[in-house]
C-alpha cells in the first residue's frame, strides 16, 4: 500500500497526479487516487458527461449468478480467457471477474438505476460467447447511467479542500481540478525519461501549457475512427496513445481490431446496435431466396435462414462477436445473400435483425434506448419491421502495453506500482487505451467492466508509485516543463504554417476506406502490403497538407491535422501487425493461415517507434522490454500468463462448448465469493 507522505512540497505547491480522459476508466482512477488522498488534475477532451463511455448500450458483466444457472467468477474469467482465443494474461483477468460482482453493488449503491426483476433483485441479460445471465444493465443506456453516477462521485472531490498530512486545509486547493476541453498533446520526460507531467491545448483559446504531475495515466479510449466509419465517437483517434507510443511507449497487440456485427449502415458513420437486442432474443437472418423483393416482416418464417442459429444450435445468435462477424461478412460478401434491394437489383450488405416476435412491453422497458437510435436514423419502427444491419469497426484489444504482478493466488498483487504501468516509468495507462484484459477478441459487456476495473487497479498503484518517489516532480527546475511547452508550440506554429495542396480530411478519407476495407474481417497479406504501401503514400502527401483553418481560437482544422499525424502512425502498428501474424486468432483472421498456431503466435505483440525513411514512421517489434519502477528495474517479454487456464480449441458449434470445457478442465484455481469492490 502507499506510504503517508506529505502532498504538501517544502516550496509550498500541492503535488497532483494527473489523469488523462474523462470517461469509466480515467473517473474511477480519479475516485481511487482521491480515496488514497492524492490531488488530482484531471483533463478531458470534451466534457466529462461527453466521453464516449456514455454511449455504451448493452451492460457490464459480474458474474452474480441470481438465476441459479451456475455461474460464478471462476466461470466469467475462464470464458474471457477462451473468447479471448488465449492471448490474455489471466492474472489480471481472474482479478477483473472476481471484483466484478462488487463493482456492480457499488455502482447500484451509487444510485445507477439498474433494471430489477420482480423480486427487486438485479436483472442480468446474456451477451455473446456465455451461455449465462451475467450482464447487468440500465435499459439500453448501461454506459451513460454509469457514467453520471461516477462523474458525481467525481464531482463531490471537487469541494473537498486537499489536507496536508496533519489534516489542515490547503486553502484554495480542491482535491480534483478538472480541465475540460484540453487536447493533451504529450507527457513531459526529466532527462531519464520519466513522466513528470504533461503538455496540453486549451481548445477554446489554443494556448498551449506544461503541467506537472508526480505520475500520469492515460484513460483516453480507443482509435476507431482510424478506420472512418465506426461505431466510435469522432474524438476517438488514438491520438494520445499514439503521442506517447512516439515518445517510446510499447503499443501491444495493436492488431487486434474487434468489428461488432451488428449496426445500422450509413454515409457518415456507423450507428451500434447493441448486442443486448440479441441477448434478449433478437434474431439474424436473410431470406432464404437472394432475390427476396418482399419486405423484411412479409417474408414467412420458412422462407427464413437463421444460419447462426442453424449452425451454432447452443450460441445461436449470441456467438462471440469476432465469428458473428465473419459469419454475416460471409454471407453478404462472399456468398451474395445479403438483402435484395430492389432499386439497384442487388444484394446490399445487410442482413435481418429480427425483434418483432417479442412482446413490446419487453422491448420498450429493456431495448427503448437503442430501438430509438434505429427508428431514428433508419427511419422504421423496429417494433414491426426487422432491422437491417451489417458488422462495423467498434473495438481495440490492442493498446499501450501495461504491466501487472501477479499475486499468490494468481490475481494482482494490490497496489503494485507495476500493475497497469506502461513501460516509462510514471506513466500508466486504463480503458480502452491499453491492451490487458481481452486477449485476441473482448467480450459483450466486458468492456465497462474493464474500464471500471482497470481504474480501480491504477489508482492505488499510482497511490504506491508516489508514495515511493524521493523527490517531487513541482521541485524540478521549471526548464524541464519550458522545453517540453516549445517542443509542442513548434510542432502547433508549423501545422498552422502548412498551406500545400493537399486536404486533410481527404486524406482521412482515403485511409479509413483502405482501412476499413483491407484491414478488419479478413485479411490477406499481399493485401496488407497494399495497405502498407499506403499509408506511406498518405505519410509522404501529409507534407503538403494544407491546414484549413488558422484562425486563433478554437480551430479545429489545426487540431485534425495533428491527430491525423498520429492516426497515420497507429494506422502502421495495426497494419504490420496483422501482416506479421501468420496465424487466425480471434478477431484476427487470415483465410490463407485459419488455424492459431500457440507454438509460434502466443505471444504479446511489442511494438516500439522508429523514425522511417523522409516523413514517415517505422514500427519495430520487440520480444522483451526492460524498465524501472522508482528505480527498480523490471525485465518483461512477450510471452502470455496461461498460468490458470491451459490453451485448447476454440469452438462454439455445440452448447456449452467453452464454459463445460472449461470448467472440467481442473486447471484453474477456484475463485473465492466477491462481496466487495475493493481492489
Amino acid at each position: 500500500m502507499a506510504k503517508k507522505t506529505s502532498i504538501v512540497t517544502d516550496s509550498g505547491k500541492v503535488r497532483r497526479v494527473i489523469v488523462v480522459g474523462g470517461g469509466l476508466a480515467g473517473l474511477t482512477t480519479v475516485i481511487k487516487l482521491c480515496e488514497a488522498g492524492i490531488p488530482v488534475d484531471l483533463f478531458s477532451l470534451v466534457p466529462v458527461k461527453r466521453s464516449h463511455s456514455v454511449c455504451a448500450q448493452g451492460g457490464i458483466n459480474a458474474s452474480v449468478n441470481t438465476k441459479g444457472e451456475g455461474d460464478s467468477p471462476q466461470v466469467h474469467m475462464e470464458e474471457t480467457v477462451y473468447g479471448g482465443d488465449f492471448l490474455a494474461n489471466q492474472p489480471p483477468v481472474m482479478g477483473m471477474a472476481a471484483a466484478a460482482p462488487g463493482i456492480v453493488y457499488m455502482l447500484d449503491r451509487m444510485g445507477v438505476p439498474f433494471n430489477r426483476t420482480p423480486e427487486g433483485l438485479l436483472d442480468f441479460r446474456r451477451f455473446g460467447g456465455t451461455l449465462f445471465h451475467r450482464t447487468a444493465f440500465a435499459g439500453a443506456t448501461t454506459g451513460q447511467q454509469l457514467l453520471y453516477a461516477l462523474d458525481e462521485q467525481v464531482r463531490r472531490y471537487e469541494t473537498v479542500d486537499v489536507e496536508n498530512e496533519k489534516g489542515i486545509a490547503v486553502r484554495g486547493e480542491k482535491m480534483v481540478r478538472k480541465f475540460e476541453f484540453w487536447d493533451f498533446l504529450s507527457i513531459v520526460q526529466d532527462d531519464g525519461g520519466k513522466a513528470v507531467g504533461i503538455v496540453a491545448q486549451d481548445l477554446k483559446t489554443m494556448q498551449i501549457e506544461a503541467f506537472p504531475g508526480e505520475a500520469v495515466c492515460l484513460a483516453t479510449g480507443g482509435p476507431g475512427i482510424v478506420f472512418g466509419k465506426s461505431t466510435n465517437s469522432v474524438i476517438n483517434t488514438g491520438t494520445a496513445a499514439s503521442a506517447v507510443y512516439q515518445q517510446g511507449a510499447c503499443y501491444a497487440n495493436g492488431e487486434f481490431i474487434q468489428v461488432h456485427p451488428t449496426a445500422i449502415p450509413g454515409a457518415d458513420k456507423l450507428r451500434l446496435i447493441s448486442e443486448s437486442v440479441r441477448g434478449e432474443g433478437g434474431r439474424v437472418w436473410v431470406p432464404k431466396d437472394p432475390k427476396e423483393s418482399r419486405r423484411g416482416r412479409d417474408v414467412p418464417e420458412k422462407e427464413r435462414d437463421y444460419f447462426l442459429e442453424g449452425k451454432y444450435p447452443g450460441y445461436g445468435n449470441l456467438v462471440p462477436r469476432d465469428i458473428a462477424s465473419r459469419e454475416l461478412f460471409l454471407k453478404c460478401f462472399h456468398d451474395g445473400r445479403g438483402v435484395w434491394n430492389g432499386k439497384t437489383q442487388k444484394n446490399e450488405l445487410e442482413v435481418y435483425l429480427d425483434v418483432t416476435h417479442l412482446p413490446k412491453e419487453t422491448l420498450r422497458k429493456k431495448l427503448a434506448g437503442v430501438l430509438e437510435i434505429y427508428e431514428k436514423f433508419a427511419g422504421e419502427d423496429p417494433y414491426d419491421n426487422p432491422m437491417k444491419i451489417f458488422p462495423a469497426v467498434h473495438y481495440s484489444m490492442g493498446g499501450l502495453w501495461v504491466d501487472f504482478e501477479r499475486s499468490a493466488d494468481g490475481r494482482l498483487v494490490v497496489g503494485s506500482p507495476r500493475n497497469q504501468a506502461t513501460n516509462l516509468e510514471g506513466l500508466y495507462a486504463a480503458g480502452e487505451c491499453e491492451y490487458q484484459y481481452h486477449g485476441a477478441n473482448r467480450l459483450g459487456a466486458n468492456s465497462l467492466l474493464s474500464c471500471i476495473y482497470g481504474g480501480m487497479v491504477a489508482g492505488p498503484a499510482l497511490a504506491t508509485y508516489v508514495g515511493n518517489l524521493k523527490s517531487s516532480v513541482y521541485d524540478m527546475k521549471s526548464s524541464v516543463f519550458d522545453r517540453a511547452k516549445k517542443r509542442e508550440q513548434e510542432k502547433y506554429d508549423r501545422i498552422l504554417k502548412m498551406d500545400g495542396a493537399e486536404n486533410p480530411y481527404r486524406l482521412h478519407e482515403e485511409l479509413s476506406i483502405v482501412m476499413l476495407r483491407d484491414c478488419t474481417i479478413e485479411r490477406h497479406n499481399p493485401t496488407l502490403e497494399k495497405v502498407i504501401a499506403k499509408i506511406d503514400e498518405l505519410e509522404d502527401r501529409m507534407a503538403n497538407v494544407g491546414v484549413t483553418d488558422t484562425s486563433g481560437r478554437a480551430n479545429q482544422g489545426a487540431q485534425f491535422v495533428r491527430h491525423l499525424e498520429n492516426m497515420f502512425i497507429l494506422a502502421r502498428v495495426i497494419a504490420t501487425g496483422a501482416k506479421n501474424r501468420d496465424e487466425s486468432r480471434g478477431a484476427h483472421f487470415k483465410p490463407d493461415f485459419r488455424d492459431r498456431d500457440d507454438a509460434n503466435w502466443q505471444r504479446t505483440t511489442m511494438a516500439m517507434y522508429g523514425k522511417g525513411a523522409g516523413t514517415r514512421s517505422e514500427v519495430k517489434f520487440v520480444r522483451e522490454l526492460d524498465y524501472s519502477i522508482a528505480g527498480a528495474p523490471v525485465h518483461v517479454t512477450d510471452a502470455v500468463d496461461i498460468s490458470l487456464v491451459k490453451p485448447r480449441p476454440r469452438k462454439y458449434e455445440q452448447a456449452g462448448a467453452a464454459s463445460a470445457a472449461a470448467a472440467g478442465s481442473g486447471e484453474a484455481k477456484p475463485a473465492e465469493k466477491t462481496t466487495s469492490a475493493t481492489v
